[in-house]
């Protein structure tokens, strides 16, 4: 029977933390995790992704087989292949340009469904707004946050066009 999975997800490098906490099954692949966390984060699953667990990486598998690499594929293991108990730590990394960093926390690792959710995948709480796609990783998330403070860029763009791009 799937266990459910109460783990907490944050960006690294960024300060305050941008987080959350939800519910999984143990069942899932990693791909459906990626999938999960796409929602619970705000990521539009524009880019690639893998996961770094007890030293395994988990990731769709090259088409072409050029992996330069061990790979595990992530629509293939399961997380209770790998996730055995609560407080483990492992990592998830989305969009390889701009390298988004995020730490997953196994929180705790329970029988049955809390009594107040209905269903899993099931995001309890969280913090902040992801930033957004493409914007340059870490950097150019902190360049954003400063043009939208002070309405000054340090790069000298027309602040229009950047908060155009940003959108709402």
């Amino acid at each position: 029977m799937a266990k459910i999975l109460q783990l907490k997800i944050f960006l690294e490098d960024i300060d305050p933390k941008i987080w959350r906490r939800f519910l999984a099954k143990d069942s899932i692949s990693f791909h459906q995790l990626h999938n999960i966390i796409q929602g619970v984060m705000g990521w539009k699953n524009y880019h690639l992704y893998y996961f770094n667990i007890n030293k395994k990486r988990i990731e769709l598998p090259d088409k072409e087989g050029y992996a330069a690499y061990k790979i595990e594929n992530s629509k293939k293991v399961k997380l209770r292949d790998y996730i055995i108990k609560e407080k483990q730590g492992f990592v998830y990394e989305y969009d390889f340009g701009d390298s988004w960093r995020h730490i997953i926390i196994v929180e705790r690792i329970l029988n049955s469904l809390p009594i107040d959710v209905t269903s899993v995948p099931y995001c309890l709480e969280g913090e902040r707004a992801c930033p957004p796609e493409d914007c340059g990783g870490t950097g150019g998330y902190e360049r954003f946050i400063k043009v939208l403070n002070t309405g000054k860029d340090p790069w000298k763009e027309n602040i229009k066009e950047l908060k155009k791009w940003l959108g709402d």
